[in-house]
């Protein structure tokens, strides 16, 4: 083993990818994008770098998302990319292996779990692990997963809303459903565009988003001045948009992402209902930041729902946490290497 094994933690997410190094904490915190320049096939740009590319590049370099709903939609580009942050994160040391945890939507299939890991091998890693989100956020938000208790964890990134029923260290029911923060994005999109005829791309609808989104509507609204192609002159022009239209506007992303929720509560046994009314659901990942969703999830449930601490990390500090004790969790690894 000696004492240069390094262990990384990586939270492999459709929009961000973290990277948790021990005795560091997150090191990185980029988004999963990498930029190719076609003629020859090659990497030009990955992470911060490459988002700032998006709709901004010329024909010959594409910049794109080689994850999609939380699992690798594009191999190649996903093994680049992995190989960039894990050599960025060890830095100097680089020129050892390390050890690698990489966290998976619950509901991957043992194919996309093997994806991951070759992916993980191949990009530099001398053993990698895969653990499944919703307990890494949990043990990321200092739930104590090994106690017969039941917990519910809701992590909402870019591409995926996983809830999952935690008990004794494993997972009793889940639910996955591939619509989160990306997905809100894209409602909001439409929705400038048919009712402002204004064209926005997704970097403007994300700041929208967090700027003045809610998920509830609220009686003390916030403008923001959209910037954007009118689609009737072609020409840029600005428009206000206040909190309550984009209440509006995602109202169908957020019934998906409470349905999930409601079905994961459905499935989940009596005994274990009765801990989760006393322990409230507990909302880990980026998208859960919007505004009032605590509220909504307890208007739509009855339970009650809070904010997880330093969200966007949950899933990161988890993988950390598990490499610190693997042999606690082997039961829920698989492993290679």
């Amino acid at each position: 083993m000696g004492f240069f094994s390094k262990k990384l933690g990586i939270d492999l997410g459709t929009a961000n990818t973290l990277v948790f190094v021990q005795g560091k904490g997150v090191v990185i915190n980029e988004p999963s994008v990498v930029a190719v320049s076609l003629p020859e096939n090659r990497v030009v740009a990955v992470g911060d770098e490459a988002k700032v590319m998006i709709g901004k590049t010329p024909d010959a370099i594409v910049a794109y998302r080689p994850m999609k709903d939380g699992v690798i939609a594009d191999y190649r580009v996903t093994e680049a990319m992995l190989r960039y942050f894990i050599s960025k994160a060890l830095g100097k040391w680089s020129f050892f292996k390390p050890e690698v945890l990489v966290s998976v939507p619950a509901g991957v299939t043992s194919t996309e779990r093997r994806a991951v890991v070759e992916a993980a091998m191949k990009a530099g890693a001398k053993a990698a692990y895969v653990m499944k989100e919703p307990i890494l956020a949990a043990i990321g938000a200092g739930i104590p997963i090994h106690e017969p208790i039941g917990h519910i964890v809701v992590d909402i990134g870019g591409g995926t809303t996983d809830a999952a029923v935690i008990s004794l260290g494993g997972i009793v029911a889940a639910s996955s459903y591939k619509c989160a923060g990306n997905k809100i994005d894209q409602a909001i999109v439409d929705y400038v565009k048919k009712n402002f005829n204004l064209s926005i791309g997704d970097r403007t609808a994300e700041e929208i988003k967090i700027k003045i989104g809610s998920a509830i509507l609220v009686e003390d609204e916030m403008t923001y001045t959209i910037k954007g192609r009118d689609l009737v002159t072609g020409l840029p022009r600005t428009a206000e948009i206040a909190t309550n239209e984009v209440v509006r506007a995602i109202d169908s992303q957020l019934k998906d992402m409470t349905k999930v929720v409601k079905d994961v509560l459905n499935e989940t046994p009596p005994e274990l209902a009765s801990d989760i009314i006393d322990n409230g659901i507990v909302l880990t990942g980026g998208s859960s930041l919007l505004r009032n969703l605590d509220e909504l999830m307890f208007r739509a449930t009855g339970v009650k729902a809070r904010v997880a601490e330093e969200a966007l990390f949950c899933v990161a500090k988890g993988t950390g946490m598990a490499l610190a004790h693997l042999g606690t969790y082997k039961k829920s690894i698989i492993a290679k290497g």
